[in-house]
């Protein structure tokens, strides 16, 4: 179904380009199909008949352009379960390897941390690990002797 809705989208693409481009610009630029009083000789459609069919032409596509778009937004968002990391649960070990336990304690953050970084879960009570020692902020030059 969505395949099909693709391709009506496209087609209704290709005639609403088609359309504009043969509208007649303000200045009278490319104006196909003969305007008003070429020759004397009146064609099928007079000016400003031809002016108001493609107008009207244009609001239709338009407006299907706008609903086949909507309807190809929903029918995506539909097709897409939505996830959270909470759902998951702890990451899968690989082969030969336990699993980590599961996170305790602590806030969110600090348990993504920890199933990110594989680090043991700090026993309840146990004080805060010590934070690593701060890089240098600037490269170290050689001195001479």
């Amino acid at each position: 179904m969505q395949t099909v809705l693709i391709i009506v989208h496209l087609i209704i693409v290709l005639a609403l380009i088609g359309v504009v481009l043969l509208q007649r610009s303000e200045g009278g630029g490319m104006g196909l199909g003969g305007g008003g009083g070429s020759g004397g000789v009146s064609g099928f459609m007079t000016g400003r008949g031809q002016a108001n069919a493609l107008t009207r032409a244009t609001a239709i596509l338009a407006a299907l352009f706008f609903v086949t778009s909507l309807a190809l937004t929903i029918m995506a968002a539909t097709s897409r379960a939505p996830r959270s990391i909470f759902d998951g649960g702890a990451p899968a070990a690989p082969a030969g390897q336990q699993a980590p336990a599961a996170p305790q304690g602590g806030n969110v953050l600090e348990q993504l941390q920890r199933m990110q970084g594989e680090q043991p879960a700090p026993a309840p009570g146990a004080p805060a690990p010590a934070a690593p020692a701060p890089a240098p902020t600037a490269p170290q030059v050689p001195q001479s002797q």
